[in-house]
């Protein structure tokens, strides 16, 4: 296995471990679902203002960001989780975790476009700008395809990968590589956005 994708399976099993593990103590609780979304969306919020503010240190707000970034990814698989195993889903609460999914990844992907707008790393804004409509569309285009009662649910660049690439860019980016997780990201993005076109396209041809 490549190295991406052990540092994905470390990612998505340990967050689905850690769902297994917290869900039969917390399904008891008071804590709902569209509170863990919350405490999701905010941590992200957070972690995008401390990235916005890495030139007071590279080193330690980028790592605090990446940080923060991951607790937040990681209470939105969790409020899913207890959605299910405490009976507590709802069209709403369905509703607005997507939703705010894109609002988490968008404040992230913001503040790296404003990092590289203040560093004049123009190439680098407009692939940021890039990877937030690839991301956003990834999404859409699953949602559009089970609409129509096909699968949409292919290609290299969903949310766990995204959020993958964007977490590596964050703890890389003293030394650089966090424009290359970008890039890497708006390809993978627009590239399995064109896989699930493809993909739709053969369903409804094989359908006649």
């Amino acid at each position: 296995m490549s190295f991406p994708g052990r540092v994905k399976s470390f990612y998505t099993d340990g967050a689905r471990r850690l769902a297994a593990w917290s869900m039969t103590g917390l399904a008891r609780t008071r804590v709902t679902p569209n509170q863990l979304t919350t405490a999701g969306v905010s941590s992200c919020a957070v972690a995008a203002v401390v990235v916005y503010f890495e030139y007071r240190g590279e080193i330690l707000f980028y790592w605090v960001g990446a940080a923060v970034f991951i607790v937040g990814s990681v209470l939105d698989i969790l409020d899913g989780a207890l959605a299910r195993a405490g009976g507590k889903q709802t069209p709403f609460g369905a509703f607005m975790d997507s939703t705010l999914d894109r609002v988490s990844e968008g404040v992230m992907l913001g503040a790296v476009g404003l990092v590289f707008m203040r560093h004049g790393n123009e190439v680098a804004l407009a692939a940021t700008i890039a990877a937030v409509g690839g991301s956003f569309l990834v999404p859409y285009a699953r949602a559009k395809a089970e609409a129509l009662g096909l699968r949409g649910d292919i290609g290299i660049g969903s949310r766990a990968e995204r959020v993958v690439v964007i977490c590596a860019g964050l703890i890389l980016a003293p030394w650089g590589a966090l424009q290359w997780a970008i890039y890497v990201l708006a390809f993978a993005a627009w590239f399995t956005v064109a896989q699930r076109a493809l993909h739709v396209r053969a369903q409804l041809r094989a359908r006649g």
